[in-house]
């Protein structure tokens, strides 16, 4: 479906805690080794929040960031999005915490749960209510600390995930908006693949493990996304009209390198077109396109005007493909 936006992305902050989790730190709480997270994964290191230190700590530091960063005010901010599946609170939500902290008063607030594909939904949101007059400057900000969550007598998803909080800046621009077309989509029959137990422990009559850790088939989980991805991409492409010679950036959920490895192969993008952030992050869900966003800035790598293919995809099963103008000139 082709879009006819009136909104850019014009700043971005990010924020990751200081606390290192390495591989050989892993090594000592569970039976692996470097080489088999490595080789499996590409992960290197991930970031752990403290224990006083939660989402919202880390999405205020995220905006503080992109405050920093942006050549402008946020005093006229009029929505805030956050995407996060490890809020502080059920209620109330990491936007409001983040409103009272900045203490902006005439600003909507708001959360939403897409688990890993928060970020780009938060975008598309963003995007529509500024495209259609709703709203002229949104904060989208994703953020995680999946260690609190995170099962580390479970050997084969506790190397996995880390914690990282990314904000990016919406504004109204009708002379050369950013966003160009999506995809979006859910496979909610493969929501027993990834889940998180909540108020009920049971779906559809089959008990859930987990007692609110997370718990995930990561099998399924990679089968459904090798093979669904790279077909959202040519969708995506065949809607705007361009080719893969169009994209200079491809930036999917930073789920697993190898993952990201073969929907490359199978899409035909060069894998140094990948933008990512599992390395040195490991998977921080709706945070990981952000945080991937931002090294690639700080690296002098994406640049304002580049063409980005961004894709989130998570539990759920849901996903929302994009291509957008980058717009941010830090």
């Amino acid at each position: 479906m082709e879009t006819l936006s009136k909104a850019r992305i014009s700043a971005i902050g990010a924020y990751v805690p200081e606390k290192r989790l390495t591989n050989e730190d892993l090594e000592k709480i569970v039976d692996t080794s470097d080489e088999w997270i490595v080789q499996r994964t590409g992960m290197k290191e991930r970031r752990l929040a403290s224990e006083w230190e939660f989402t919202s700590d880390l999405c205020i530091r995220a905006v503080e960031d992109l405050k920093n960063r942006y050549h402008g005010t946020l005093d006229d901010v009029d929505m805030i999005i956050v995407s996060t599946t490890t809020a502080d609170y059920a209620f109330p939500s990491t936007a409001c915490q983040i409103q009272e902290h900045f203490g902006w008063s005439d600003t909507g607030a708001v959360d939403v749960n897409a688990t890993c594909a928060g970020l780009t939904y938060g975008l598309h949101i963003a995007n529509g209510l500024i495209t259609s007059g709703l709203h002229r400057k949104i904060l989208v900000v994703a953020g995680e600390t999946l260690s609190k969550v995170t099962d580390y007598t479970d050997r084969s998803s506790c190397v996995l995930f880390g914690d990282g909080a990314g904000a990016l800046l919406i504004e109204r621009e009708e002379k050369a908006p950013g966003f160009i077309t999506f995809v979006q989509g859910t496979k909610g029959d493969g929501a027993r693949h990834l889940y998180r137990t909540g108020l009920r422990s049971d779906l559809k009559g089959e008990k859930l493990l987990g007692a609110g850790k997370m718990v995930q088939n990561g099998r399924e989980v990679y089968k459904w996304a090798a093979r669904s991805i790279p077909e959202g991409i040519k969708k995506l492409l065949e809607q705007a009209k361009m080719d893969l010679g169009d994209i200079d950036w491809f930036v999917p959920h930073s789920a697993n390198l190898r993952m990201i490895e073969s929907i490359c192969e199978k899409a035909g993008i060069p894998l140094e077109k990948a933008l990512t952030s599992v390395e040195w992050f490991g998977n921080t869900s709706s945070a990981s396109i952000v945080l991937a966003l931002d090294l690639a800035v700080k690296n002098k790598k994406l640049k304002e005007g580049d063409t980005v293919l961004l894709y989130g995809f998570g539990g759920g099963f849901t996903y929302t493909g994009m291509l957008v103008k980058w717009g941010a000139s830090v």
